[in-house]
């Protein structure tokens, strides 16, 4: 008993200071870990030119580089014209925003619009200038911050695809296990993904919402966070919906319904019918990985919690000491009962 209570003590303390450590290293690890997955999903591409094309893996290596790069490109011209056009209709969003104030104060009931004071009404225009320029600023701040970071990105990129192996020379045991199942995990979420993106994308453009490919952007990185991922991209865009003036009502709630629809098909019957249990954690444990990996690294660790969990376990059941942990972690329980106790 005091053997176990010793391991429990020990594990805690480790978990403390290896977080401490990842959240103080958090500008250099997560670069290095996205660089990670990144490699793996353009790796996979190099093996399919090398063997389905045949092509030597010098000429694979530049045709996916000069795909990333085109992709990559893509992205930034997405971003960029979308912040332009959020930008040049603030003023439209801005008159919106105050119209909708304005007419929420009026359907209060008399007893309750007495309360407030006068002098707010004349204030509903400057309110509306400071929430859609804070919407643009943290916008843009966060567009900043994750250009700034794809150069170092893209540097580990490249070292780690100049030092993997070839198509036929897959690593072996423990870290090949491990990066079979999380290569097979992010190749298929991120197909997943692009689908439930593309979709999302399409429909928001055809119903007339502004930033409709942004948002399908979004929804193609939030469906990697499961569960809450596809519910925050589902609400995303609420608010330039409802500021939007060219937006009626029907169009309004078709934004939402049918995204919500999509992400509710895909999340529930299509992906657990691909996914199945290929990585064989509970979800209480993907859960608790959210909260842990978001409170370190932001939205960044919660999109790589499930697969950095799924290394992590991999590992852990490799050691007859900690073989415990990855049995609870996989959400079979039975593995904490003592082997002196009754069935």
């Amino acid at each position: 008993m005091n053997h176990r209570v010793q391991s429990v003590c020990l594990v805690l303390l480790t978990v403390i200071a290896v977080g401490a450590a990842l959240y103080w290293l958090r500008g250099l690890m997560i670069p290095f870990v996205l660089a990670l997955f990144i490699a793996l999903i353009l790796s996979t591409v190099v093996d399919f030119a090398m063997r389905r094309l045949k092509l030597p893996r010098t000429v694979a290596l530049a045709a996916t580089a000069i795909l990333a790069f085109v992709l990559f490109d893509l992205l930034v011209v997405l971003i960029s014209t979308s912040v332009g056009q959020l930008s040049a209709n603030a003023a439209a969003y801005q008159a919106q925003l105050g119209q909708l104030l304005e007419q929420a104060i009026a359907w209060l009931p008399p007893d309750l619009r007495q309360y407030l004071p006068q002098n707010q009404y004349a204030d509903l225009p400057q309110l509306a200038v400071r929430s859609v320029g804070g919407m643009l600023l943290g916008t843009t701040n966060a567009i900043v911050g994750i250009l700034s970071q794809s150069v170092l990105v893209l540097i580990f990129v490249i070292f780690l695809m100049l030092g993997g192996k070839g198509a036929h020379k897959r690593a072996s045991g423990v870290w090949g296990e491990a990066e079979a199942r999380v290569r097979r995990y992010v190749i298929t979420k991120a197909v997943i993904s692009a689908a439930t993106g593309s979709l999302v994308g399409l429909t928001l453009m055809l119903l007339g919402v502004d930033l409709a490919l942004v948002f399908g952007l979004f929804a193609f990185l939030l469906n990697f966070i499961p569960s809450v991922g596809s519910i925050i991209a589902t609400l995303l865009p609420l608010p330039v919906v409802l500021v939007s003036p060219d937006v009626s009502g029907t169009v309004a709630v078709l934004a939402i319904a049918i995204p919500g629809a999509i992400q509710l098909v895909i999340g529930n019957i299509i992906d657990p019918k691909i996914m199945g249990e290929s990585l064989d954690l509970h979800p209480v444990t993907v859960l608790l990985s959210l909260i842990f990996w978001g409170m370190l690294w932001g939205i960044v660790g919660a999109l790589m919690a499930v697969p950095i969990m799924a290394v992590a376990k991999i590992l852990l059941e490799r050691f007859p000491e900690s073989r415990m942990i990855a049995e609870v972690m996989a959400g079979r329980l039975d593995a904490l009962r003592s082997p002196d106790a009754p069935a």
